[in-house]
């Protein structure tokens, strides 16, 4: 069971990457909010790296994964994502400020696995915890751009389903109350981002028909 849930998971994340990659390039613009990207990518550069003694077996592959597919994503970030971002700030700040939020994450996440070193103790946490952020700013970003773009509902539910899997794992099966309740607000707020996604694209489907 442990292991369906756990391949459940990666494969419903490198979906939401995939699809993310897919739409940056299509649309131009990048997919995932940048504080989640950057925590995403911290995560997985640090698990990589302690991959061999920490993360063993179908785990270690899916770290491996997942960070290569991030890497392509923070590349439709950096070759897309000036342009939004001089909409509200001087463009010339771009690149520092990016530089910035990604030394902060990788510092971060290297915290939780100082502080909270046991079975994993930290990065679990620090996972579930960036993914509750996720999920914030998904929503954030639909309601800043006021449209669709650059989102899906295949990333909507993928991530959806891919945090339940670990939700399920750690939380219930494992008994882990803070991991549990995490995973259940990333569900409400998830859910919540699926319904805002599909009434927003509902509307662009049938708008023309109305006027």
């Amino acid at each position: 069971m442990v292991t369906f849930l756990t391949l459940i998971c990666g494969v419903c994340w490198a979906g939401v990457y995939v699809e993310s990659i897919r739409i940056g390039f299509k649309q131009k613009t990048y997919s995932m909010p940048f504080f989640a990207l950057a925590l995403n990518i911290a995560w997985e550069g640090i698990a990589c790296y302690v991959g061999k003694t920490n993360y063993p077996g179908i785990q270690g592959v899916i770290n491996l994964v997942w960070f290569i597919l991030d890497i392509v994503i923070l590349i439709t970030y950096f070759k897309f994502g000036k342009e939004e971002f001089s909409s509200y700030a001087d463009s010339r700040f771009f690149i520092p400020w990016s530089l910035l939020v990604l030394v902060m994450a990788f510092a971060v996440q290297y915290a939780f696995r100082v502080e909270l070193p046991t079975d994993n103790l930290g990065s679990g946490i620090a996972a579930f915890l960036q993914n509750l952020i996720m999920s914030f700013v998904y929503i954030s970003m639909l309601v800043h751009r006021k449209s669709d773009k650059g989102q899906s509902l295949i990333i909507a539910f993928c991530k959806w389903i891919g945090t339940l899997a670990p939700t399920i794992t750690f939380g219930a099966i494992g008994g882990d109350t803070l991991i549990l309740v995490l995973g259940i607000f990333c569900s409400v707020f998830d859910i919540l981002y699926i319904v805002m996604l599909w009434d927003i694209k509902h509307e662009k489907k049938f708008a023309p028909s109305l006027q």
